[in-house]
């Protein structure tokens, strides 16, 4: 049975971009093959692309080759290496899942394909306009220059078996972590998992939030990262193998939580407790909290480098994704769980009762029990953080 209906198709009617100008990208993208490139370290995530390749091929004859990274800066170094040899088309990368410093980096080398989002019919269903999320990448305007696709927020998983009471914000895990020496880590700041984590923090712990959201200058940071590094000082000697060691992802630390090697994780997915639950990977007490001020949030985005050999099959695929009943699909914890970017208040009695109908599960949070989401600070903060941090606690 079909999975998207023809709602899809009538929904983009009503506010869209001309229709003939869409057809126009559809009967070039017919055939291409599309190059995506996107962070391959999660099964969900990685079934999940492989099916939106069987359906765009199915409907409009474009197929999806998934690039799998270890982290996304491999696609933006290739890209970088392609103009400076002089391959101004026909590039070997179509579409890029990024975020954040990669982003910005692509946007001010004019790396990147667009303005697109625009045109593509489904972008009716979302809030484009500053200062939505979807309009701002770690602060910079996003300018069409790339598509969103999921919702991340930042939160914490433990085993309620063994804890009562998490944190309840993160100058808490000091007196946590000395209360329960070795039952919390973090992954390594090099993998974005362990910079966030740091980035929770020092928006906690700054003397000025404001200040993070622009450039990171020299005294800036020196003066809003002091209250982070004597938290961190206080919190490393409690944390797993003292600090010494850190495992290399999330991946890894969720199977220190069901191991029972330490009782809190984090994730950038919600939905991850409940997902991990029913794959056998956590234990089925394993629930998510955040802290009480609300959590770090972002928008993940698709991006189409300036030079892609198909460009037209890349607006496809973004356009897809952004359909309501492929996202739908996607918030379902059975298949993926990640949370939908688009706008409940522009979708039909229809959308929002497959929305509605979703199921549920007990270690899933709702959209409430998240509480506010905290803008990302400006990249160039994840940037200084990760270096220092290795420049004060790595030999």
């Amino acid at each position: 049975m079909r999975l998207i209906s023809t709602l899809s198709i009538l929904m983009t009617l009503a506010g869209a971009p001309a229709m003939a100008d869409w057809q126009a990208t559809l009967d070039a993208a017919r055939g291409q093959t599309v190059y995506w490139n996107a962070w391959g370290g999660d099964a969900r995530t990685n079934a999940f692309i492989e099916w939106v390749g069987e359906q765009t091929e199915e409907r409009y004859g474009v197929a999806i080759t998934h690039v799998r990274l270890s982290d996304t800066a491999e696609a933006v170094t290739r890209v970088i290496s392609e103009r400076a040899a002089g391959r101004d088309s026909g590039g070997s990368v179509d579409l890029i899942w990024i975020n954040g410093p990669n982003f910005l980096a692509m946007k001010e080398q004019g790396l990147l394909f667009g303005p697109f989002v625009g045109d593509l019919p489904n972008a009716q269903f979302v809030d484009l306009e500053p200062p939505a999320p979807a309009a701002l990448d770690f602060t910079v305007p996003v300018e069409g220059m790339e598509s969103p696709w999921r919702l991340a927020r930042f939160v914490f998983n433990y085993d309620s078996a063994r804890v009562d009471a998490p944190p309840r914000d993160m100058a808490a895990f000091v007196d946590w972590a000395a209360a329960n020496p070795g039952r919390v880590t973090h992954p390594a700041p090099s993998n974005f998992m362990g910079a966030t984590f740091l980035k929770q923090a020092l928006i906690e712990l700054a003397p000025d939030r404001a200040v993070l959201l622009e450039p990171a200058s020299d005294a800036a940071f020196a003066q809003q990262t002091a209250p982070l590094w004597a938290w961190y000082d206080a919190l490393r000697p409690n944390l797993w193998r003292g600090g010494e060691t850190f495992p290399e992802n999330e991946s890894v630390q969720q199977q220190l939580l069901n191991d029972g090697e330490i009782d809190i994780a984090m994730s950038f997915d919600p939905a991850s407790a409940a997902a991990a639950i029913a794959q056998g990977l956590l234990p089925e007490t394993a629930r998510v909290f955040v802290p009480e001020g609300g959590t770090i949030g972002n928008i993940s985005f698709v991006a189409i480098p300036y030079n892609a050999a198909n460009a037209e099959g890349a607006q496809v695929v973004a356009n897809f994704l952004l359909d309501p009943m492929v996202q739908a699909r996607m918030q379902n914890i059975e298949v993926l769980g990640a949370f939908s970017v688009l706008d409940p208040a522009r979708l039909d009695a229809a959308a929002r009762a497959a929305f509605a109908a979703l199921p549920t599960a007990p270690a899933l949070p709702n959209l409430e029990d998240l509480g506010p989401t905290l803008p990302e600070p400006h990249a160039s903060w994840m940037t200084r953080l990760t270096e220092e941090w290795a420049r004060r606690y790595t030999r």
